[in-house]
């Protein structure tokens, strides 16, 4: 009786270890054949020139947009829509070379309306010169940016961002 109970102990040793690489071989093969992503960078780049160009037909006002901007700074979001009280809204977000959020917003909407919805809890904070033209400076409490207006149009480059990456975002803006 005891040596039935030794072969069936090791009986139940060896079906658990082919059962184990069995499981490691399904596992393997699920590795192997299941696409990877080269690099694990998780930003999801996007085109924006269609979008800009649908824009530019529909504005009210001169959409801009960077040109020139080093490859670092990639495209991650953009729209154009008008809000419920007509007014047109140009959106186009980024990954700065720092790997922090800067925006392009673009509105003939009331620029604290911008402010608001944008650099929540905004205050001024300061000013800056960007290609001759005064911007001004606001800091809130998740985001900062700096904003002109011109024309019907407020435009904001807001973010995560440094203010020297908003501005550089800023000084690439061409219509």
């Amino acid at each position: 009786m005891a040596g039935n109970d030794g072969r069936r102990g090791r009986q139940t040793v060896r079906d658990m270890v082919l059962s184990m690489a069995a499981v490691m071989g399904v596992a393997l093969v699920a590795y192997l054949t299941i696409p990877h992503s080269g690099n694990g960078d998780p930003v999801k780049v996007v085109d924006y020139s269609a979008a800009l160009a649908s824009a530019k037909r529909a504005a009210p006002y001169p959409v801009l947009a960077p040109q020139g901007l080093p490859q670092q700074w990639r495209a991650t979001s953009v729209t154009y829509r008008k809000d419920p009280a007509g007014h047109a809204g140009w959106h186009l977000g980024f990954v700065t070379p720092d790997g922090k959020y800067a925006s392009v917003e673009q509105t003939d909407a009331p620029p604290n309306d911008l402010l608001k919805t944008v650099v929540t809890g905004y205050a001024p904070d300061g000013g800056s010169t960007i290609d001759g033209r005064s911007w001004t400076r606001y800091q809130g409490d998740h985001y900062r940016g700096v904003t002109e207006t011109s024309g019907s149009a407020t435009t904001l480059v807001a973010g995560s961002a440094s203010y020297p990456e908003l501005e550089q975002l800023a000084q690439a803006l061409r219509p």
